[in-house]
């Protein structure tokens, strides 16, 4: 089953109903479709047939003239955003940020096919409608026949003989794949199963659409040895009868069939070799990595839309790894337990995250080496979090595995030549380098610049390669975690050491400032990565700047009490200075407090929210805006009543949450709509708050503008869509008609 591909972001406060309408629902409507009417002329005059095209939207939304800005550089064709006529880049994702910054990823098409292997682009805008930076991966203009010789057939069949055993295999899509800056049209698939020397292998396959022979094939699997141990009595998130995480997209833990396991708590019985325990440790490991990412980064899960693949125990093989599909462990060298410690798990998740963020997995040894340090990085991140007493938060990888029976760790991030001779430095590096050892001189970047080379306070010192600086300071693990993960997505298909310089760089400016932005190029100066053209001037700390957080940055409430949050500043440039508190965006019957209302940055204000009585169940975002030399805004999530989204949506094959207050509508997945490269059923269903009218539109583009083509527009909460529809690009809507609060709406597309 192929992935829907996600596009650009066209909002409608609802939609035509083909259902009867209610007296008291006709004004609504009427003003529903003269909008529609006019985003449909809009739309008339600047989409092409293959897909809808973002449009201009009028000041005071932040989102909307960011990526109106972003819209605006990708079809500019200008620098790295360069196109041929019959190309365009079509927009895949938007990815909020920090001070009101959106990443926004683009794909390049040829006459509507995707592109691969190139032509990539992610453009950094802020709400301002200013564009903060640009990254491109380099495409030649392309010139080729988009007629296929080959069927796709046929093309599956050569694919999925390439593995000696096949466990799925993808439906073929037509692309265009760059091969040594040379295009090739080529059906692609990718094919899970077994090698002939029966390996696991996810190979990301592409068949030459002319030829019918295999133009490029890479394994997705990245493996890990590792040896599992127990994190103690913890507590998961599962359904009562069945290892699956409802609240993370679905996410479950079974054995090798790919079932959850069913039973009830408490789960396991702490045995080592138990397979129910070993994935008590699994989803304990990858549910801290998911809430770790969500509490310091604000970033939306290991997929970026909530969730994770699901994981499985039991493999009779020493080795853990990840294959775009679903998560693998096996147990030790020895028999003696399974291979589930917080890292490793943590290691394959941030696999998936690599996987999922744009620019995907690249195929040389410079790329994959970055992604096995991008799985370490996330392993020390989620240790941290958790801060297990049973596994001390470290920088060593697998350093409870024990798998020669020495006690040393398989990689070390401080010093990676203690273990096996690792490269230390960037300038170690060749083509040949084993992509586990080529996560040396990124892991040792990034212990650097979260901890320094000398940080004291029983944690290790760590050499400085040959021209670097004397010394680095380190600026802590949790900002250095945020600039790598907003570095992250700004990744292309293209990505190096070089261009993670670079968007490390731009991701630190932007999101913290000076400080943090110098402490990034001293630790790429530390191991070898030197400066490039173009890259962010980090400038001085005369200039003066603050940061603003918010502790808790969301809170619940009944109607009739009170919450509370601390607002922190802190001097990022300059001297201290004034900053002036305020908040935005509150609803009727919430006030909203300083004490004290002002502040000299690197001091704290409690915020008072008190909730009238009456006040609508709901979850409502406030803004808080600190005035000083500069303006910074964050943004503080304030649930009156009950705020867990309602279940039942368990078996869709994408999850995704929010909340509505009454007459508010979204577009699904994430503001966006998905693209079905073939013909099958398209499933909605929606979970709505108790007592309220929430509505569910499938709407399908027609080339002009959008057309409902499936609806559920019941008089209640729940909402149940099937439509049976051709190729193209769909999305869903989901409407608050009446009442407030949080739903969950699942989904499942050919």
């Amino acid at each position: 089953m192929s992935t829907p591909i996600l596009g650009a972001t066209i909002r409608l406060p609802h939609p035509e109903r083909s259902t009867p309408l209610h007296p008291n629902r006709l004004t609504a409507a009427v003003a529903a479709l003269a909008l529609s009417a006019s985003l449909a002329t809009a739309l008339a005059g600047t989409a092409t047939a293959a897909a809808p095209q973002a449009q201009p939207i009028p000041p005071g939304q932040g989102k909307s003239l960011a990526l109106a800005a972003a819209d605006t550089a990708a079809a500019s064709g200008l620098d790295e955003l360069r196109h041929g006529p019959d190309e365009d880049l079509v927009r895949t994702s938007v990815t909020p940020w920090s001070n009101g910054l959106y990443y926004a990823a683009y794909q390049r098409t040829y006459k509507g096919l995707p592109v691969h292997g190139g032509g990539d682009a992610v453009v950094l805008s802020d709400s301002g409608g200013k564009v903060r930076d640009v990254t491109g991966s380099a495409a030649p203009a392309l010139k080729l026949s988009t007629s296929a010789k080959v069927t796709s057939a046929k093309a599956l069949a050569t694919a999925r003989g390439q593995l000696a055993a096949v466990e799925s295999a993808s439906t073929p899509e037509l692309t265009v794949l760059l091969k040594g800056g040379k295009p090739v049209l080529a059906w692609h698939t990718l094919v899970v199963g077994r090698t002939a020397k029966n390996l696991p292998s996810s190979l990301d396959t592409y068949v030459d659409a002319r030829t019918g022979k295999v133009a490029q094939a890479v394994d997705k699997v990245m493996h890990a040895e590792g040896r599992g141990y127990h994190n103690g009595n913890v507590t998961i998130d599962t359904a009562a009868s069945s290892m699956t995480d409802t609240s993370r997209g679905s996410f479950k833990c079974g054995g090798q069939n790919g079932s959850a396991y069913t039973g009830s708590s408490p789960w396991g019985s702490g045995g080592a070799n138990d397979l129910v325990t070993a994935c008590v440790d699994i989803m304990y490991a990858a549910q801290k990595e998911h809430s770790m990412l969500k509490e310091w980064f604000g970033y939306n899960g290991q997929n970026g839309q909530g969730g994770m693949v699901p994981a499985r125990a039991g493999l009779s093989e020493v080795n853990a790894y990840y294959d775009g599909t679903k998560t693998t462990y096996g147990r030790a060298q020895t028999g003696s337990n399974q291979l589930t410690g917080i890292d490793v798990v943590a290691h394959e998740y941030g696999h998936e995250i690599f996987d999922r963020t744009p620019g995907s997995a690249g195929s040389s040894n410079e790329n994959g080496g970055m992604n096995e340090s991008t799985g370490d990085i996330f392993g020390a991140l989620t240790e941290h979090y958790a801060n297990n007493p049973n596994d001390t938060p470290d920088y060593t990888v697998g350093e409870k595995v024990n798998f020669f029976g020495d006690g040393k760790p398989i990689r070390n991030m401080y010093n990676p030549s203690l273990v096996g001779g690792d490269p230390n430095c960037y300038t170690q590096l060749s083509s040949n380098t084993e992509v586990h050892a080529a996560a040396g001189p990124q892991n040792h970047w990034f212990y650097l610049l979260a901890e320094g080379s000398n940080p004291g306070g029983g944690k290790p010192s760590s050499p400085i390669c040959s021209g670097g600086p004397s010394s680095v300071t380190g600026i802590g693990i949790q900002k250095a975690g945020k600039i790598f993960m907003g570095a992250l997505l700004m990744k292309t298909s293209s990505w190096n050491h070089l261009a993670a310089r670079r968007a490390t760089l731009t991701s630190a400016k932007n999101t913290y400032g000076a400080t943090e932005c110098n402490a990034v190029k001293a630790a790429w100066n530390a191991i070898g990565v030197p400066a490039q053209s173009g890259e962010t001037d980090c400038g001085g700390t005369s200039t003066p700047d603050f940061t603003l957080s918010l502790n808790p940055s969301s809170g619940s409430v009944q109607a009739g009490a009170s919450v509370t949050s601390t607002v922190s500043t802190s001097t990022t440039g300059g001297s201290a200075q004034t900053v002036q508190l305020t908040a935005s965006g509150a609803p009727s019957g919430v006030t909203v407090s300083f004490s004290p209302s002002s502040v000299t940055s690197g001091n704290s204000s409690t915020m008072t929210l008190q909730v009238a009585a009456g006040t609508p169940n709901g979850t409502y975002p406030i803004t808080v805006t600190g005035t000083g030399s500069a303006t910074h805004t964050v943004t503080y999530q304030l649930a009156v009543g009950t705020s867990t989204p309602p279940t039942g949506c368990a078996n869709s094959e994408y999850t995704y949450q929010g909340s509505l207050t009454s007459g508010q509508a979204v577009a699904q997945p994430d503001g966006s709509y998905y693209y079905s490269a073939t013909a099958g059923t398209h499933t909605g269903c929606l979970r709505g708050p108790a007592g309220t009218d929430f509505d569910l539109y499938l709407q399908k583009w027609n080339g002009a503008s959008w057309a409902d083509v499936a609806v559920g527009g019941t008089a209640g909460a729940d909402e149940n869509t099937s439509y049976y529809g051709t190729a193209g690009y769909y999305r869903y809507v989901v409407h608050a008609y009446s009442g407030s609060g949080s739903y969950t709406l699942g989904l499942s597309a050919p």
